[in-house]
């Protein structure tokens, strides 16, 4: 079962996450002259995440990455060495952070343990999915704060109601000001923003398709919503979510809206056990779907699900699935 059902999506929304100051004694030792080469390099630097506004006295040095995406914005951001662990991935990282990828300790194939957290002596740990704090596998953050760990939510999970493209750009805005390399933040911004940009130069001329996504589900489909980067990627790829009316980033629909809506293509995430392919069969024999645009004329796109959540993939991805739902026609 996907960690992205319902209920952890909606605990992704509800809890009141912290992200919180670190607390060290070493931290209120500092020398004078310390305090003072922290304070000219951007510290003290207070962020409000989630809910939840904290001061860092400097950036954190042991870190704990869990789901690909938050693991990725580290690499980018040049942070591998501040990287004691990492955990859960979709699919593969990118082929250029291969190399900083393995030099990291992969600590568990899916969630850790809260012991196993500890076991890497962390002063920092960072979240793609509200699952990755559930309390019921003990690392909430009020666990991780007790034993002196802070921590971030990737904001996709606690927003609502904003441009998503503009929560990515914070997002990293504020991991590279946690981290003391707002240069390469603000680098990795600017390049983003001209390549939104050329893309859609290219679509300016093109009619929206509609477009279904299909992440997984036989009794229902769980699907991209409305008010996740996986729609606004849609929207900026040159398509029409179906289903962007769901009041959240992923939801269930039903199969009788699917044929409702009639979307002309069908984006298939790409992740976990079941593949491609797989995904494929289930809707094209199915034969309720059979009266479906996309399914009538066997218009698939993929995504790998790594491209479809807030990390730093989202601007290629929205290029990508320009291609795909415009094939032949976004060559400048």
């Amino acid at each position: 079962m996907s960690r992205r059902t319902p209920a952890l999506i909606a605990a992704a929304v509800l809890l009141p996450l912290a992200l919180t100051a670190c607390s060290s004694s070493d931290g209120d030792t500092t020398a004078t002259g310390d305090k003072a080469a922290a304070k000219s390099d951007g510290f003290p630097y207070t962020v409000k995440n989630c809910g939840v506004t904290t001061t860092f006295k400097a950036p954190p040095k042991r870190v704990v990455t869990m789901n690909q995406h938050v693991t990725e914005i580290m690499l980018e951001l040049d942070l591998a060495k501040s990287l004691v662990g990492t955990a859960y991935l979709d699919d593969q990282v990118l082929p250029k952070y291969g190399e900083d990828y393995a030099s990291v300790p992969v600590i568990a194939k899916e969630y850790p343990s809260y012991e196993q957290v500890l076991a890497t002596n962390p002063d920092f740990v960072y979240g793609g999915y509200g699952s990755a704090f559930t309390a019921g596998d003990g690392r909430s953050r009020e666990a991780l704060k007790k034993s002196g760990i802070e921590s971030r939510l990737n904001t996709e999970s606690c927003t609502k109601g904003d441009q998503p493209m503009d929560t990515l750009y914070e997002e990293i805005r504020q991991v590279g000001r946690t981290f003391g390399v707002t240069d390469r933040a603000e680098a990795w911004i600017k390049q983003a923003k001209a390549d939104n940009a050329a893309t859609a130069k290219k679509l300016a001329h093109l009619k929206p398709v509609p477009v279904f996504v299909y992440d997984s589900g036989d009794k229902t489909a769980f699907t991209a919503g409305g008010e996740g980067i996986g729609n606004e990627l849609i929207e900026r790829a040159g398509g029409t979510n179906v289903f962007a009316d769901l009041d959240k980033p992923f939801g269930d629909a039903s199969w009788e809206n699917v044929v409702a809506r009639k979307p002309e293509v069908i984006v298939i995430y790409d992740y976990g056990a079941t593949t491609v392919e797989q995904k494929k069969k289930r809707l094209l024999d199915d034969p309720a779907l059979a009266d479906v645009p996309a399914i009538k004329n066997k218009r698939f796109a993929v995504m790998p699900l790594s491209d479809a959540v807030l990390g730093v993939r989202v601007p290629a991805a929205v290029d990508k699935l320009a291609a795909q739902l415009h094939p032949g026609a976004t060559t400048p």
